[in-house]
């Protein structure tokens, strides 16, 4: 068994950020990292309209740990500077000519993969761009002098070691000198002396110090120059501009307070404000009063002055400012205050960035990343109190215990105002696919994802998002319309031509849309084609002539001959082909002076014309060289339109249906093997839903190098738009479709809209870029924006992060359970209530709501081993919310699950399990519960029973008509009873803990918390569950699905993904074994089941798997694994057919290995087996770097494989199509 693995969204949360000007601009860009770091993408803020959009995305192939940009003194570029799990510092620039990442220097330090010793965790450069430090959790530092040659190229040094045995290191930032030598700070705990105590008191007692590292230039080596003891809940350092824009010196942010450090100072503390405690009758009842610690945070340098933003972990930002006195010389000596001030709360951040624009770009730790436009400094803020240092002792003169807390309240948004949002499936916790929504072809996949109050059910669709920007009705159903300037120089277009079956409606494109009729278009007549001609002339194509319309509305005009009429028409800027009903095709062609010339001949066609296509004229050259035109033979020719050759073919192409529609455009990209920007393909759209896409020579006009894609059930039409600067195409079926170029590689992504029947592109002021379409008797005004998404998402917002959900299929709803721990349930704060204003008792929970809003300001927060807990019932088709019950009593839901009980088949009820009292280090719970509701027609839940348990179900499934439910550890059948579920039937085998359950037949497969599958058999004549089969390797796994009978595939917490199979041998023998004795007698074998599970692939994907379902994404399509990851990725394994496809991919993989390393340095082989070998699976992601070779590679890779490289592009192209999308 062979199977290839696709990414078909990367990983959507982000764990680095950082800002620069990387393509040597003024334009800021934002690089960050994307999951656990196996993807680095550049990220580009439109001043205008604060749009973020992808500019380059690539994927590592390796995890990055850290990122930082550097600039070399006096430069206007930036570098990135990447440390990885490859043992290797890694310096990348972006090249935007290419839109790549270029490697500029790799240098090896270390073992590879992700190690305690090895550098890699930590990076900081030097605020002057002289040198950057590399550090490890423990022990190792490394320095590298950075500068550039005679020839102004990147240097890099041999590495400096700063090493220090038994040393934690905990933040790492450059700290600003000015010119002086580099100097770098560290947080850093000594555990020489707690290793060697066994009593424990050298831990209790273990000091954390503040470091400074300083780079000597002059003698080349590092040194260990200042040691300060810090607080012990010192987490996070900021490093203040220095030399002549500041003080320099670093900010240590610990539990509840910052403080400033500076060697030869004295340091100034300023305390964290906290929010009010939730009850007044003690700071210390709740978590609310508790410290807080410094999450996240970005300086901001202006002209003449600096702020800073630090964020605490409930996302409460603070702006913080330090007085400093000027010095003699431009020398400052010390700071005399830390200012310190409320400004906004926003999503809890990995990564806060500032760009110059004033835009603040929030890089959510889970849920949708926001970019903020500052609309306000906050300084005329007086609701809010500003605390300074002079308010509080110094560190040496009182401890932080001594200090009184002070508290802020906070507020809604008033400095930052969101702007954009970027989608985040960031932590997905389920998935699952299936197609309920009407008139789809595709499977949707429903997620839950996010973390407490702005976590999220979300459905996602394949295809791109559309802004509706207007839609207009009209007074009849049109078949056409185009948009045309009137001047060729024109920014905007400026009619709006609207054609129905016997009239033609010109409007006027202004700052509003009007009707004119002085344009010199025949009004009465319905038009075939419209264009601008030459510099200012337009072109009207009607059944009976044609109107050339010159600026001054002269009109010149080509009648048909008598008896005929025109059936299809193609032009561009100076050329016009039209066909005639008798089949003839008439040329025409502007001259130099503006007239419009018909070519002497005409070409009869040996079948009508169904469709013309004529592509736009290159600049430089006067002519397009070929007219497309497809026959109602089931045939598309091309005709050469050059003055020795006119109308003569050239090529022609059979197809297997009459052609609809025919488009010939350049598409951006470097296939060429002349390695020119771009190559003409002539798409054709076939009225059997079919689109082909063939590359026409531009030079012979031969065809070759089919692609083909279905689009829908209706006839395809085919109409060039532009879409981000880009030439696209728009292919309208029962769907419309969008093609385009994302990252050099050819995408056919359908739009998330209604069925189009026409469109053209659209400019005007208001809407630069935008689509105009007709559907039924409206015209509609569209934009495209978030190319390079896969798919796009409806939003139903949670209340508490969710765990699972599942589908109650009578109704067609989804009931999600809830979960939040260390959160505060309403019934708690219904009972507060009641205890401080003295109500009534029975308030219903409805009735009491948090005292900030959770969307903002999250869930207050709890002590450990608290929880909120509802379950929530979700209808699909109109995105809402039908049905909330919350959970009482510190009861929390951990599974859920729909069962039809043999007992009464007419009901299908909803069996949630939950435990009370539950704490996670160690796994126990006070008591369990199997709630057992019944969802009615108004899709309510009501309560039937709640049938206590011994410890918290976590898996439950039908089984034959009664219930399976993994309790903890016991595997146990319940059946239906009237005032609770009977017990029938339980096993003690399972080791750990039972997280998933599936079942076939009289087969159950297990799944255990940290010992991998186990498959077990039901034996009906003695009511045994007896475990029959395990596996060889402990895992702890996270999610299981069957494949077959005896095979099943699964993922861990660690990234990895398996498929074992029991043998079929074995697997037979059981089944025809009619006593059951073999189950029963058969001896155990190292130490576990009778017998072992065969591996038959192993593979890591890098990041926590939460999801597989077995599954056929395309209509028609091959089944195929589906896969979820924690941090928002989704994949596919695809498998394969034929030992031939087998050996291409392995091939072509092993070449891409050798060819195109790894830009980290991280080596691919052993990356994709960081834990087990890989094993029967091919890196679909790596095949598809291919396209990123120079032409001269990619031949060589393709000759190797006895191939050529359009070969090579369409078995990439189609293994995808006919797997997924």
């Amino acid at each position: 068994m062979f199977l290839y693995n696709l990414t078909l969204q990367p990983p959507t949360g982000i764990n680095q950020c950082i800002i620069g000007n990387f393509s040597g601009s003024k334009l800021q860009e934002i690089c960050v990292s994307r999951g656990a770091g196996t993807t680095i993408e550049i990220l580009r803020a439109d001043q205008q309209t604060g749009k973020v959009t992808v500019v380059l995305s690539h994927h590592v192939f390796g995890l990055v740990r850290s990122l930082a940009p550097f600039r070399l003194t006096g430069g206007s570029k930036d570098y990135i500077v990447v440390g990885s799990d490859s043992g290797k510092i890694t310096v990348l620039e972006y090249n935007p000519t290419k839109n790549i990442l270029e490697k500029i220097h790799q240098e090896t330090f270390g073992k590879s993969a992700v190690r305690r010793i090895v550098p890699g965790q930590y990076l900081a450069a030097d605020p002057k761009g002289r040198a950057v430090m590399i550090a490890a959790v423990e022990k190792q530092k490394f320095v590298y002098i950075l500068n550039r040659d005679s020839l102004a190229r990147l240097t890099i040094s041999s590495p400096l070691e700063a090493h220090k045995s038994f040393t934690l290191c905990y933040a790492l930032v450059g700290v600003d000198v000015g010119f002086e030598n580099p100097v770098f700070a560290a947080l850093e705990v000594d555990y020489q002396e707690s290793d060697q105590d066994p009593t424990g008191e050298a831990f209790e007692n273990a000091e954390k110090v503040l470091t400074y590292y300083e780079l000597d230039l002059g003698l080349n080596h590092v040194v260990r120059k200042w040691s300060e003891p810090v607080p012990a809940s010192a987490n996070h350092l900021i490093a203040i501009p220095g030399g002549t824009d500041g003080p320099s010196g670093v900010l240590v942010c610990s539990e509840g307070f910052i403080t400033w450090y500076h060697q030869g100072f004295p340091a100034k503390r300023v305390t964290i404000p906290r929010r009010p405690p939730r009850r007044e009758t003690g700071v210390e009842e709740d978590d609310a009063g508790k410290p807080r610690l410094i999450a996240a945070s970005v300086v901001h340098r202006m002209r003449s002055s600096f702020f800073i933003l630090a964020q605490t972990e409930d996302g409460d930002v603070f702006k913080v400012q330090v007085d400093y006195p000027p010095g003699a010389g431009g020398d400052i000596q010390g700071i005399t205050a830390i200012r310190l001030k409320y400004f906004d709360t926003v999503p809890v951040a990995t990564g806060l960035v500032l760009l110059k624009t004033g835009f603040l770009f929030v890089a959510a730790e889970f849920g949708n990343h926001v970019l903020y436009q500052i609309e306000n400094l906050g300084d005329d803020d007086t609701e809010q109190t500003e605390y300074t240092s002079l308010d509080f002792p110094d560190p040496e003169e009182a401890e932080p215990d001594e200090i009184s807390p002070v508290f802020f309240r906070p507020r809604a948004l008033r400095n930052l105002v969101p702007v954009d949002e970027a989608d985040s499936l960031a932590p997905l916790t389920d998935c699952k696919l299936m197609n309920l929504l009407p008139g789809e072809d595709t499977p949707q996949l429903y997620v839950t994802s996010g973390r407490g109050a702005r976590a999220s059910f979300r459905t996602l669709r394949h295809g791109i998002e559309v802004q509706e920007m207007a839609v207009s009705e009209l007074p009849g159903n049109p078949n056409a319309v185009w948009t045309v300037k009137v001047d060729s120089r024109a920014e905007f277009d400026s009619y709006i031509i609207v054609s129905f079956t016997n009239a033609t409606l010109v409007l006027s494109i202004g700052e509003t849309v009007e009707e004119v009729t002085d344009t010199g278009f025949i009004g009465t007549s319905p038009t075939l084609a419209v264009t601008q001609l030459g510099d200012d002339a337009l072109i009207q194509v009607y059944p009976q002539g044609i109107r050339h319309i010159r600026a001054d509305r002269r009109v010149n005009e080509w009648k048909t001959p008598g008896g005929r009429h025109i059936v299809k028409a193609a032009c561009n800027s100076r050329q016009v082909a039209i066909a005639l009903s008798s089949g003839e095709i008439v040329y025409f062609e502007l001259d130099a002076g503006g007239h419009l010339n018909e070519y002497g001949e005409r070409r009869e066609m040996p079948s009508g014309v169904s469709c013309l296509a004529v592509g736009e004229v290159e600049e430089g050259r006067v002519r397009s060289k070929f007219l497309a035109v497809g026959c109602l033979d089931q045939t598309i020719r091309v005709l050469a339109l050059d003055p020795d050759n006119c109308l003569q073919p050239v090529s022609m192409q059979a197809v297997n249906a009459i052609p609809e529609s025919l488009l010939i455009a350049a598409t951006a990209e470097n296939t060429a093997a002349t390695n020119s920007s771009s190559t003409l393909y002539l798409h054709a759209g076939l009225q059997n839903g079919i689109l082909l896409r063939t590359v026409l020579d531009p030079v012979t006009g031969q065809l070759s190098d089919t692609r083909m894609r279905f689009l829908g059930a209706k006839g395809v039409r085919l109409f060039a738009v532009k879409v981000q600067g880009q030439s696209a195409v728009l292919g309208l079926s029962s769907r419309p479709w969008l093609g385009y170029t994302w990252n050099d590689r050819a995408r056919m992504v359908p739009l998330t809209y209604e069925m189009l029947e026409w469109g053209s592109s659209f400019s005007s002021e208001q809407c630069p870029e935008g689509i105009v379409a007709i559907s039924a008797n409206t015209l509609r005004i569209l934009t495209v924006e978030k190319l390079g998404n896969t798919f796009n998402q409806h939003i139903v917002p949670l209340r508490y992060t969710p765990r699972k959900f599942m589908l109650h299929e009578p109704s067609n709803k989804f009931v999600v359970i809830e979960s939040e721990h260390r959160a505060l349930a309403l019934d708690v704060l219904r009972k507060e209530a009641e205890e401080d204003m003295e109500t009534e008792d029975g308030a219903e929970n409805n009735e009491v709501e948090y005292p900030l809003p959770p969307e903002q300001f999250g869930v207050p927060k709890e002590d450990a081993g608290k929880w909120a807990s509802a379950v929530r019932v979700i209808d699909p088709m109109k995105g809402e919310t039908t049905s909330l019950v919350y959970l009482e009593e510190n009861e929390a839901a951990f599974s859920v699950s729909s069962v039809t009980f043999y007992n009464d088949p007419t009901e299908t009820y909803v069996c949630v399990g939950t435990a009370r009292d539950v704490t996670l280090s160690p796994r126990t719970c006070s008591s369990g519960f199997i709630r057992m509701y019944k969802l009615d027609v108004d899709g309510k839940l009501q309560l039937m029973h709640v049938t206590p348990v011994d410890d918290v179900p976590h898996a439950m499934c039908p089984f034959q008509g009664r219930l399976l439910v993994g309790v903890g550890r016991i595997l146990r059948i319940y059946d239906l009873g009237k005032k609770k579920l009977l017990r029938k039937c339980e096993n003690k085998q399972i080791p750990t803990c039972i997280i998933n359950l599936h079942t076939q037949g009289d087969r159950i497969v297990i799944g255990d918390l940290q010992e991998s599958t186990f498959y077990a058999s039901y034996r009906r004549q003695d009511n045994r569950i007896i475990v029959f089969a395990d596996d060889t390797t402990n895992r702890y796994t996270t999610c299981t699905t069957m494949v077959d009978y005896d095979t099943v595939v699964g993922g861990d917490k660690f990234g990895n993904f398996w498929v074992a199979r029991l043998p079929s041998d074995v697997s037979q023998d059981l089944d025809d074994d009619p006593t059951g004795n073999k189950l029963v007698f058969e001896k155990g074998f190292l130490q576990g089941a009778a017998y072992k599970l065969q591996r038959v692939c192993e593979y890591f994907v890098g990041d926590t798997l939460t999801s597989i379902t077995k599954t056929a994404l395309v209509p028609g399509g091959r089944e195929i694994l589906v896969y979820t990851s924690m941090l928002g990725s989704i994949g596919i394994f695809v498998p394969f057919q034929s030992k031939e496809d087998v050996d291409f991919f392995q091939n072509l993989e092993f070449h891409l290995r050798n060819e195109l390393p790894p830009i980290c340095g991280r080596d691919h082989l052993a990356y994709r087996g960081s834990f087990i070998p890989a094993k029967g699976v091919i890196d679909g992601d790596l095949c598809e770097q291919f396209s990123l070779l120079p032409w001269e590679k990619r031949t060589q890779i393709a000759e190797e494989l006895d191939r050529t490289v359009p070969e090579v592009m369409k078995k990439l192209e189609d293994i995808r199509v006919r797997g997924a999308f």
